[in-house]
């Protein structure tokens, strides 16, 4: 038998391949069963070639070949004494072995954290190969000018380009910023020759092919980039037009039932959009920049507000707003672009500032002025965010002018709008409505229609607020089973479309049907879960306030007050950062007047609960609110001795509540009451305190209760 010839091995053919190639084809062709094992920075491009891409280091290999080096250049050194700081070494040298190696070799002179600290200044640091390495492996920048040199002049302007993009591109982005002119079909194969001499790695993506520079390349790219100005700002103001063009066709697709591909795409895309807002805000300050940056904000907040990144929404926006200190005179081009980002600002900022910001007579006057704006009905006042003006009334504590507010939106929206931007104020109302006095009966027209709108709109943010305004209604009228369902369909939505701050509240309202229903372990679960997922959000501030306060009803309800004193306070400072609802204040109180009339008795939960009663009928709070309050007064007038006065104050919370029933710790609460009374009054004496119960109002009762506390 023969042995098989020896396959030749030519090394590094990139400087070389034209000659390579041919002497590989003639080989191939003329000595049958000859195989050769060539390496090169680009294929040959011959016929029957396999390649086999050498990939950058994995992390784990990556870390061991730094530990070998170092160890060679400092005796004793430990990878364990600064693991965190080897790990971003290897990462931010994207896994290459040579890059690696003379990082390791610094290990001399610095320590790994120190070395990791200057890597944005890697050419310079990262020198000193040893002696018998040929003078372009020597450092990295001889590294890469070895590849650079071998680049021709449209690769070179190419590589320096795609330095303007942030995570990376698709090709079409590529064509757009990296073209002169109209050659877009140009640079498709330059994309290719860059991909094959491995300058240009090239990813398969959900939404196709993804093309990104390694760290070190990128940075050498941005280098050269930068030594023709000119270019630099123009190749930067096309990436940012790209991305403006980008924002704004998929605008309306976010809002849409096809909008998970988009939300997909801007997650993709954010630190390109991050890019493309600072070259026009950060950069030259001139009125096409201006431009740029206030349409593409005005199409990037929606996306904010869903994807809770409202306080980076915020800061743009301020830092744009600062570049006009004057309001625009109406009527010209610049007015109504000013306009809707001093109410995007406003609304991005009270997610991610304290409430008491807003009540500020900078802030008031602020307010009251975009309100003006937007309340005259119009297109202009229909698109997000302006069909929230209503909510400023929330913001600045002028709540008793909401309603007709609201109202004005609805008809304004109806006038010139479509579904969508109609939902958003038809919600506001329901949940107004649902929460205040006489409104629960009024929310069934309007939670029709906004279901028939979620259905044709498809957008899983408004099908997840409709049911949640589902969920809060049947919550308010006892319907338990039937709130949990629609509250585990809000869930389901909101974290199908990546709502972060939906869906741990969605999780406490859960909780809270489980604990009317009378499952507190199960309560208690789903609470701990809430407060998990808000926190790994960074703390989600009306979350961790209504979870203290379930949390606080639930200890009362176990009989442990230290508790329930605990998670009550905590609730309350945590209320203090955000506009809380009436009828939670009103909870809070009721929680409080309970806890003292549990240690210091009955006389000292009748000396508050007036107050607390008084307090959420002048906020207008729902019946079922005001009747729990009263049913707890009625228990402490039976426990002061005086079940007369308590019978005619639970018949009137049980005729506020008009046949919805209460829930499992309600009736708890209240069970033995009526034997308790009975016995006291005999049956026509607490008969005839019912009848005269029956008839009395909300402000009939507190008047009741202060002649009690006053007695």
């Amino acid at each position: 038998m023969r042995a098989p010839p020896p396959a030749p091995r030519p090394d590094n053919c990139e400087h070389v391949i034209g000659a390579a190639a041919e002497l590989a084809e003639r080989l191939l062709t003329h000595c049958p069963g000859v195989r050769i094992l060539a390496t090169s920075r680009e294929p040959l491009g011959v016929p029957g070639e396999f390649l086999r891409p050498l990939e950058p280091l994995p992390p784990g290999p990556a870390h061991r070949l730094f530990a070998d080096r170092a160890t060679a250049a400092r005796p004793g050194f430990d990878p364990g004494d600064d693991p965190d700081a080897v790990a971003e070494i290897c990462a931010r040298l994207d896994g290459l072995p040579l890059a690696i190696e003379l990082a390791a070799a610094r290990l001399r002179l610095l320590t790994p954290r120190q070395i990791a600290d200057r890597l944005d200044d890697r050419f310079r640091l990262l020198t000193g190969g040893a002696r018998t390495l040929l003078p372009r492996q020597q450092t990295l920048r001889a590294v890469v000018d070895w590849s650079w040199d071998l680049l021709d002049t449209a690769e070179r302007t190419v590589l320096a380009r795609l330095s303007v993009f942030a995570g990376g591109c698709d090709l079409e982005a590529a064509e757009a910023v990296c073209a002169d002119g109209d050659a877009r079909s140009d640079v498709a194969g330059t994309m290719a020759a860059l991909v094959d001499k491995s300058l240009v790695v090239a990813e398969p993506d959900p939404d196709g092919m993804r093309y990104r520079l390694l760290e070190t390349i990128h940075e050498y790219a941005a280098e050269r980039l930068a030594e023709d100005p000119a270019d630099a700002r123009a190749t930067a103001f096309r990436h940012a037009r790209h991305y403006l063009a980008l924002t704004e066709r998929a605008e309306p697709l976010l809002r849409s039932a096809g909008q998970l591909p988009w939300i997909r795409r801007f997650e993709t895309e954010l630190d390109n959009l991050r890019s493309a807002l600072h070259t026009v805000i950060e950069g030259e300050q001139d009125a096409a920049a201006t431009e740029i940056a206030q349409r593409m904000l005005a199409a990037l907040g929606w996306f904010w507000w869903l994807r809770d990144y409202r306080g980076e929404g915020a800061d743009w926006t301020a830092r744009i707003l600062a570049r006009t200190p004057v309001e625009p005179a109406e009527g010209t081009p610049e007015y109504w672009p000013y306009m809707r980002l001093r109410m995007l600002h406003m609304f991005l900022l009270a997610e991610s500032a304290d409430a008491d910001r807003f009540r500020t007579p900078e802030h008031r006057a602020q307010a009251t002025r975009v309100k003006e704006v937007f309340r005259h009905g119009s297109p202009e006042t229909t698109r997000f965010p302006g069909m929230l003006w209503p909510a400023i009334c929330f913001l600045t504590g002028d709540v008793e002018h909401f309603h007709r507010s609201v109202d004005e939106s609805i008809a304004n929206c109806r006038r010139h709008a479509g579904d969508w931007e109609t939902a958003i104020p038809l919600l506001m109302r329901t949940h107004f409505a649902i929460d205040m006095t006489g409104g629960l009966s009024t929310v069934d027209a309007d939670l029709a229609e906004l279901h028939a709108i979620a259905h044709r709109v498809g957008d899983r943010w408004i099908r997840a607020q409709v049911a949640s305004a589902a969920g809060e209604a049947a919550l308010s009228r006892g319907q338990f089973t039937a709130a949990r369902a629609a509250y585990e369909e809000c869930l389901r939505l909101a974290r199908e479309v990546g709502a972060r701050i939906e869906a741990p509240f969605a999780i406490a309202r859960i909780a809270e049907t489980e604990y009317c229903a009378g499952n507190y372990a199960a309560a208690e679960k789903l609470l701990a879960e809430a407060d998990r997922e808000a926190d790994e959000q960074g703390g989600v501030y009306d979350v961790n306030t209504f979870s203290r306060f379930l949390s606080a009803t639930l200890a009362l309800q176990r009989g442990d007050l230290a508790r329930a004193r605990t998670d009550c306070a905590a609730a309350r400072a945590a209320s203090e950062r955000i506009n809380v609802p009436a009828q939670f204040t009103a909870g809070l109180g009721l929680i409080e007047t309970v806890l003292d009339a549990r240690e210091n008795g009955p006389e000292a939960g009748l000396a508050r609960i007036g107050g607390t009663l008084a307090g959420a009928v002048a906020a207008h709070c729902a019946e079922r609110v005001l009747a729990g309050i009263a049913e707890a007064a009625s228990l402490f007038l039976a426990d002061a001795g005086r079940p007369e006065e308590s019978v005619r104050i639970l018949a009137a919370a049980t005729t506020w509540r008009a046949g919805h029933p209460r829930s499992v710790p309600e009736e708890a609460a209240l069970e033995g009451l009526p034997e308790r009374t009975l016995a006291a009054l005999g049956a026509a004496g607490r008969a005839r305190a019912e009848a005269e119960g029956r008839t009395l109002t909300p402000t009939e009762v507190v008047s009741l209760l202060g002649g009690l506390s006053g007695s």
